[in-house]
């Protein structure tokens, strides 16, 4: 792994953690609560300047409301985690407006995203995320703990299966794990493992300890899951049940390096697969057809020669499962890719870097944190266009949603205003790629 690969996938690996602190600003102050009136030190995940909120003259924006009695709705919310200060911004998607603003103590950079929207939609399911060295789950009515899972691992991607019954995760390096978890919250073992793949001792093209399982993805029928390993040059394919490896792909490189596969998206008609790669100087992209799901073929690899943005990161793909909707970061962009043709089709300029997006429930709009404008872009996939941004927390990363959002808490406002000063307990970290998760563990 050469050195500015080092500094991409390690970012805080060299952060001398007392430059990394950040002191608290005096426009953040004063947008704060009065009962924060003196000046404070903010910690390692401590907000920089921009962006408290587009709710903070709303009083449910700050956590406010009637009380804590549950009330029964399900709107259609998208949840954002702004690494910056350990918060979540709730979106209403009818309004695309900020509706909450709530201290989590935590934050996540990839959350469970691809069926929860149509899984979540009441107050007593969960979210499932990545955080600090492990995955959690938090209720979505009070977002209160209701599981969580070691993985040996700071760097983690999970996914729910179509049916809800399963979480399936890739914890990366040092574990090189994957891990099948009890998502099904009626059952008596829900939160347990329920499977355990240890893959250190793979073959790998360098001298890790294991092939570096780097996301995770699962195909429409249930049946299989796709990982792209970073540090062996694979796709590995599971079979979710029984738990268990059923392929593995070898993927070629473009260039003279190694292919690093490292993150992948499904389609939502099971034909086709995404998968990114930090491959080269400015990364490339492979388009996979999927018509025998337990064993994927590349039909096409983009590089900046076709237009892809720089440092592909993540991927979403549209409704019509013929629009892929790749996060570029590199080049503060989303690269729009016509899957069937296998071409670059245009470039959504965002202004700043992001990372990942989410789906609204109804899979019409795509919502993608800009971490370093502290905001959401918000596609319309009908338009092909951004049609909206709304502004979060500091440094927004991880985004999901659900079909249900928080029941209203009197007691929060306090905890969010303190959150946003840096007047609180240390937020737990979650990896991510970027200006955030200062001194994460691997």
């Amino acid at each position: 792994m050469d050195s500015q690969d080092d500094r991409f996938l390690y970012p805080n690996r060299s952060r001398d953690r007392s430059k990394a602190t950040r002191g608290v600003s005096r426009r953040r102050m004063l947008a704060g609560s009065a009962a924060a009136g003196a000046a404070a030190t903010a910690g390692c995940a401590g907000g920089g300047e921009g962006g408290s909120g587009s709710g903070d003259d709303n009083p449910a924006a700050t956590g406010t409301g009637t009380g804590d009695a549950p009330t029964v709705s399900n709107p259609p919310t998208v949840f954002v985690f702004n690494t910056g200060d350990g918060t979540v911004s709730v979106v209403d998607v009818e309004s695309d407006e900020v509706v909450e603003t709530r201290a989590l103590g935590l934050s996540s950079s990839f959350p469970s995203n691809q069926y929860a929207p149509r899984l979540t939609t009441a107050p007593e399911d969960s979210l499932w995320l990545n955080v600090d060295r492990g995955v959690r789950a938090l209720s979505v009515g009070s977002l209160a703990e209701t599981a969580s899972v070691e993985t040996e691992s700071g760097a983690n991607w999970l996914e729910r299966t179509p049916n809800g019954r399963h979480v399936v995760v890739s914890a990366r390096e040092p574990a090189h794990r994957q891990l099948r978890i009890h998502a099904d919250p009626s059952s008596d073992r829900f939160g347990e493992v329920s499977g355990d793949i240890d893959r250190t001792g793979e073959a790998t093209t360098g001298d890790q300890a294991g092939p570096g399982p780097c996301d995770v993805t699962v195909h429409p029928d249930g049946e299989f899951a796709y990982v792209p390993d970073l540090f062996a040059d694979t796709l590995t394919v599971l079979r979710i049940d029984p738990f268990e490896i059923e392929t593995q792909v070898e993927v070629d490189p473009v260039g003279d390096g190694p292919a690093r596969p490292w993150m992948g998206t499904v389609s939502p008609d099971g034909r086709t697969l995404l998968v990114e790669h930090d491959e080269g100087e400015t990364g490339t992209e492979s388009i996979w057809d999927l018509s025998d799901p337990a064993n994927p073929e590349e039909r096409v690899r983009l590089t900046g020669d076709d237009g892809l943005g720089r440092r592909p990161l993540t991927s979403e793909i549209g409704p019509d499962s013929e629009t892929g909707y790749v996060f570029t970061p590199g080049s503060d962009d989303v690269t729009v890719v016509d899957l069937r043709a296998g071409d670059v089709t245009g470039r959504l300029d965002l202004g700043g870097s992001a990372f990942v997006g989410t789906w609204d429930p109804a899979h019409a709009k795509l919502y993608v944190p800009v971490q370093t404008r502290d905001e959401v872009a918000v596609v319309d996939h009908a338009r092909g266009e951004i049609v909206e941004r709304i502004a979060v927390g500091a440094n927004p990363y991880g985004a999901t949603a659900a079909r249900a959002r928080p029941r209203p808490d009197s007691t929060a406002a306090l905890g969010t205003a303190l959150a946003r000063l840096g007047i609180r307990e240390p937020v737990e970290t979650t990896y991510c790629i970027g200006n955030c998760a200062c001194g994460h563990r691997l």
